[in-house]
């Protein structure tokens, strides 16, 4: 199986957000473009993709649609008010800095890969 190539720190999301990758290994992916669980899940992205997304983009949202990732980019359920829940929709800035501390202290774990 060839390798992936190693992920950066930091990376945007076709304009519609942004992942962290945690020296453990876990990213934490923040999105608030359209289609995604935030403020602006509604607004349309068609059929001028590239100018709505950017548009969405400068407007901003006041929510935020998260993920967690593994090393092998499994997504990982959350630990804290729910449980069962892999992507829960509409946080904060004050829930995703909470969700993005408890990631960055997680115990390493080695990839499937590596």
């Amino acid at each position: 199986m060839e390798k992936k190539p190693e992920q950066k720190a930091f990376s945007i999301t076709m304009g519609s957000g942004f992942q962290i990758r945690f020296p453990n290994g876990y990213t934490v992916s923040v999105q608030f473009g359209p289609g995604n669980y935030c403020d602006n899940y509604g607004v349309n992205s068609y059929p001028n993709f590239t100018e709505n997304v950017r548009k969405a983009g400068e407007d901003g949202s006041n929510t935020a649609e998260t993920a967690i990732l593994d090393p092998d980019w499994k997504f990982v359920r959350y630990p804290f008010d729910a449980p069962d829940v892999v992507q829960p929709p509409r946080m904060t800035p004050m829930e995703v800095l909470t969700l993005m501390n408890h990631v960055a202290l997680l115990p390493p774990k080695k990839s499937v890969e590596g």
